[in-house]
């Protein structure tokens, strides 16, 4: 029996990194709250972290203004 991938929209990235980033929470009690994978939210949350730098994703993008250079 396999498990079936979810995924995510880039919005709900950037929702559940927020709790981490600008609500004080736990990686913990986010993820908890989310239903998602610890692990998961600590490379959104590390990847939007890159992106506010400057740094180009290798993944899809998930802060607005990164979304529009890879596009445009």
């Amino acid at each position: 029996m396999t498990k079936q991938r979810r995924s995510f929209t880039p919005e709900f990235k950037r929702e559940a990194a927020d709790l981490v980033l600008k609500q004080n929470y736990s990686y913990i009690e986010a993820s908890r709250s989310l239903g998602i994978g610890e692990s998961a939210l600590r490379r959104w949350v590390d990847q939007i972290q890159k992106e506010h730098k400057g740094v180009t994703p290798q993944s899809k993008a998930t802060t607005p203004a990164t979304t529009e250079q890879t596009l445009g």
